[in-house]
């Protein structure tokens, strides 16, 4: 294997363009894979233009390492071969999005604008380290297999041929129109302020950003059909946030009005403990900031205390018969019930008629 500079061990080709050929290449110095980019001469450049053209690569190359920044491509060495510069760089592991979109066609509008906010987020950070880029395309971009989105083709630029900033949101609201599969959402009206066309003109390249981090990420979840916004499953949040059951009844009916916005007044703080319902399924619940304890054993003392009336007047009621018929007419002591015998004490005792004698009842 043809090993450059005494370091870079070629092993296959990755890519190749009309500026060179991109090697996958092993760094024998640090036992890592490296992307190495051999330059290419143009066809029928004549021969004292070539040392000028190495010449001009290798410094924009040089020049591109100083952009640090996770969109864009890191350079890690800058070595001389046979007169001609190659480019050592991070091995990003993927796709171009030209190879992206050749397989599978236009992106997702939302991932369409997360594409473009890391491509306009590289294009910044070059900026500032003055390194220019000759134009943005899909081959320039690669998304790599961890989800990052990196810009290459930094330093092939002359100072003559940078873009102004504005020039510059022009061409990626471009790209953005070839790579979005919709372009009637908010992403249309983000792409047509960057080419210019929209009500304000184009805007800042820091407002545009903003702009398309929005549009990736701020899509609404999607609702079930009666507002309540989808969750994990069996959990819900509705528009406020609030936690509901999986019949859509809302566990903490405390902390917000439906919809969102401001709570009602009285009402618990959104952080307060959520209120259930009472494990009867009578449907009350526990007022706010009122402990749950108290609110289930408040119903008990009900017909604790029924009990204990009704108690109380059987045995009023007793007591007061047991007086009554004790002090009714012709009581006094002796048998039960108040009822005395007439016959006089003794056994064998007879009446006037020499009759036994039977007490009357």
């Amino acid at each position: 294997m043809t090993v450059i500079a005494g370091r870079y061990r070629l092993m296959d080709v990755l890519a190749e363009g009309a500026t060179g050929t991109v090697w996958r290449a092993l760094d024998e110095t640090s036992g890592h894979e490296v992307a190495l980019k051999e330059s290419r001469v143009p066809p029928g450049l004549p021969a004292d233009e070539v040392p000028p053209l190495h010449a001009r690569r290798e410094r924009g190359a040089r020049a591109a390492a100083r952009i640090s920044h996770p969109s864009v491509v890191r350079v890690l060495g800058v070595v001389t071969d046979d007169g001609r510069p190659w480019v050592a760089t991070e091995l990003v592991r993927g796709l171009t999005l030209a190879e992206t979109l050749e397989a599978g066609g236009p992106l997702p509008a939302r991932e369409a604008a997360r594409v473009g906010a890391e491509v306009l987020a590289g294009l910044r950070a070059a900026r500032e380290a003055s390194v220019p880029h000759r134009g943005v395309e899909p081959e320039d971009v690669l998304l790599g297999n961890d989800g990052r989105v990196v810009v290459t083709g930094f330093g092939g630029a002359s100072r003559t041929e940078e873009a102004d900033p504005a020039e510059e949101l022009r061409s990626l609201g471009a790209l953005l129109g070839r790579i979005a599969d919709d372009r009637s959402g908010p992403l249309g009206t983000v792409i047509d302020a960057l080419r210019g066309e929209g009500p304000g003109g184009v805007p800042t390249a820091e407002r545009a950003e903003r702009e398309l981090r929005r549009v990736a990420g701020g899509a609404r979840t999607p609702t079930d059909g009666s507002g309540a916004r989808t969750g994990s499953p069996g959990v819900r949040t509705d528009g406020d946030g609030v936690r509901t059951d999986g019949k859509g009844t809302r566990a903490g009916r405390s902390g917000a009005r439906a919809g969102g916005g401001a709570p009602k007044a009285g009402a618990s703080p959104p952080d307060a403990p959520a209120t259930h319902r009472s494990a009867r399924g009578n449907g009350a619940a526990s007022a706010p900031g009122t402990p749950s304890g108290r609110g289930t054993r408040t119903p008990r003392r009900v017909p604790v205390l029924v009990a204990g009336v009704v108690g109380a007047l059987l045995i009023a009621g007793a007591l007061v018969y047991h007086a009554v018929r004790d002090d009714g007419p012709g009581a006094g002591p002796g048998a039960p019930g108040g009822v005395t015998s007439t016959v006089p004490a003794g056994s064998g005792a007879t009446g006037a008629d020499g009759v036994p004698a039977t007490p009357r009842s």
